[in-house]
């Protein structure tokens, strides 16, 4: 990175100068040797040890000596979540807000993927781009699978079990040379030489010229374009010669490949940062790739968490699966309890934790951060085990993000709105509501509606025009009128259009009273009155990951193979001791889910669990300073 910043960056004096205008607690050592790295280095981070912060303290110190106009900082992120919140912590200081345009980047790796790589290698070909969405290709793929072209591969399919997943699946692969297609969702029995499999590729390849492609075809484009192209890599490297990865232990095996194509081999510092015990969303064959190349052995680590005291930490340090690792605990004294349930007081839990909560946690605490009910699974399945899921806890939970075809706009967005004024999780209720719109608003023609980390953000376009009327319906979900309902539709009705560039069916847009006595989010009633500040919203484990609770309640659920169940192997695991790396790999999987939840909370942490399978282990819980309440008892 010579010549690209000034040489004394990260100088004690300037480094505790933007530690005091930032407002920052004093750095520990682990802090001062990642901040200070100017080398490629990974940082393996504890739960709650203040890594996002760290992260935009060390963007700022760059960016604020920052001297090249042509090469810049790269930041690279699993999510968009995460994308925006080192934005967002960057563009509150003026030298950081440079990062925000060129010659910076900050994104997630899809989107690094498509700009410089993926989309290059499309328009080179002659294609507009159209569409890059998982659920737009499906519904053009099942769509053009009813031409007469594809006759054969359409009669196959109907006579599968959800035999359409091999057409709403098919992904273009780069091996030996070229893109073969395959299927992502579930491996076609024919071969590839015959006649399905011909009409697959056909059809596959027929989408991609008219510019309609699945995610994961990116990374084999751009892998296809760096193969065709090695002056690439050089020009990217130039470009930036300092890239960050935020959120490491997320990042598929495809992805860590291409990344390392393009930076291995190449003089760019590249470091690293996440927590590869919380790595949950990493591909099935990730686990001798992308994980377990981090972190490397070389890397520093934070083992501290502000976030909770000391028995939350002993709690996760027991159920880290991925790598040993000892967590510190700095933050508030923090207390851990078992509830113990049967058939018949499973519906008793989340009122007992909710009870708990308020009798635990100061009261300002809970307004800031509401209390979280959490489970692995959101809807029952095929199995006659018990409990299989949330649904198990709250009778009449609705698993977000499933809008049927006939439920009124309005509805969902008084539910959203509700979820959004509370501030639990603004994300994933903007996330619902635009999921609704999408199932309010049909193409008649061409592809679906994009995904919302897909719509543009400014407001001169129908994407940020769209962004602006979703914000409307959140702030005033619960409030609107018949008359402000209406307007607020007519102008969906108008940019919705715009933004699909096509003809549109609008459904379920017509405005209806509000219930005198509405459902809270997850189907827990409310009455007339405010909703107390105790009251715990339900949600998948996987979409709280990153959020901070003052308490959290995690339910018991059946692990995907069916065969055992998660709190219990979690509460096992604990109460004997084993080694984590011993345990089967579905145990494994199971339990980790556990440790992403059980690092949520700052003052209480309730673990649910069957008493036919857990009371053996409850005075071992008792001894460590646990408060284990069996509910069949009371």
């Amino acid at each position: 990175m010579t010549g690209t910043y000034l040489s004394d960056g990260f100088a004690t004096h300037k480094v505790e100068a933007m530690v005091k205008l930032l407002g920052l607690d004093p750095l520990d050592a682990e802090q001062w040797d990642f901040l200070q790295s100017e080398t490629t280095q990974d940082l393996q981070a504890a739960p709650g040890s203040g890594k996002t912060t760290l992260i935009g303290l060390k963007l700022a110190l760059m960016a604020d000596a920052w001297t090249s106009v042509t090469s810049g900082i790269c930041v690279l992120s699993h999510t968009n979540t995460a994308k925006n919140e080192i934005a967002d912590r960057v563009a509150s200081l003026a030298a950081g807000r440079n990062l925000l345009r060129y010659p910076h980047f900050i994104g997630t790796i899809q989107s690094f993927v498509h700009t410089f790589l993926a989309l290059p290698a499309v328009r080179a070909k002659g294609v507009e781009v159209r569409s890059v969405d998982d659920a737009a290709f499906e519904t053009a793929a099942i769509r053009l699978l009813q031409h007469p072209d594809y006759s054969t591969l359409r009669s196959y399919v109907e006579r599968q079990r959800d035999g359409t997943g091999i057409v709403a699946g098919a992904t273009f692969t780069y091996k030996y040379g070229e893109l073969v297609v395959t299927s992502a969702t579930r491996e076609p029995r024919f071969g590839a030489e015959s006649v399905s499999g011909k009409q697959l590729s056909s059809l596959k390849w027929t989408l991609a010229r008219r510019g309609v492609f699945r995610y994961q075809d990116m990374y084999a484009i751009a892998q296809q374009y760096l193969t065709e192209h090695p002056g690439i890599v050089p020009a990217v490297s130039a470009r930036f010669p300092f890239v960050l990865l935020d959120e490491m232990q997320d990042t598929s095996a495809t992805q860590h490949e291409l990344l390392d194509l393009v930076f291995a081999s190449s003089p760019t510092v590249v470091q690293r940062v996440g927590d590869t015990n919380q790595g949950i969303y990493s591909d099935v064959g990730a686990a001798d790739g992308a994980v377990a190349a981090f972190p490397l052995a070389s890397a520093l680590e934070l083992p501290v968490s502000r976030r909770f005291g000391p028995q939350i930490a002993e709690v996760a340090s027991r159920l880290a699966v991925r790598r040993p690792q000892q967590v510190h605990g700095a933050g508030p004294d923090g207390q851990v309890a078992v509830l113990l349930f049967d058939e018949a007081t499973a519906t008793d839990v989340v009122p007992t934790f909710e009870r708990m909560a308020a009798a635990t946690v100061p009261e300002d605490v809970l307004f800031r951060r509401p209390p979280r009910v959490l489970g692995a699974r959101q809807g029952p399945g095929t199995s006659t085990a018990y409990p299989q899921s949330i649904s198990c806890y709250v009778p009449g939970y609705t698993p977000p993000g499933r809008p049927t075809a006939h439920r009124a706009l309005i509805s969902a967005a008084r539910t959203a709105g509700a979820q959004w004024r509370s501030g639990t999780n603004s994300h994933e209720a903007a996330t619902e509501l635009w999921n609704a719109v999408r199932a309010s608003f049909t193409p008649l023609t061409g592809e679906g509606l994009p995904a919302l980390g897909r719509l543009e953000r400014s407001a001169a376009t129908p994407g940020g025009r769209v962004r602006i009327l979703l914000r409307e319906l959140l702030v005033h979900g619960t409030t609107f009128d018949e008359a402000s309902w209406g307007m607020v539709t007519e102008q969906l009705n108008v940019q919705m259009s715009l933004l699909a560039d096509r003809p549109l069916k609008a459904v379920g847009l017509e405005f209806t009273p509000a219930a005198e006595a509405p459902t809270a989010v997850g189907g827990v009633p409310r009455g007339p009155a405010p909703v107390p500040a105790v009251r715990a919203v339900p949600g998948t484990i996987q979409s709280a990951k990153g959020e901070t609770h003052a308490a959290t309640l995690i339910l018991e659920c059946l692990e995907k193979n069916g065969r055992k169940f998660d709190v219990t192997e979690a509460l096992r695991m604990v109460a004997e001791e084993s080694d984590p790396q011993r345990e089967l790999k579905s145990v494994q999987a199971a339990v980790q889910l556990v440790f992403v939840g059980a690092t949520r909370p700052t003052h209480l942490l309730v673990l649910a669990a069957h008493r036919d399978r857990s009371k053996r282990y409850a005075e071992v819980m008792i001894n460590a300073g646990w408060d284990v309440r069996d509910l069949t008892e009371h």
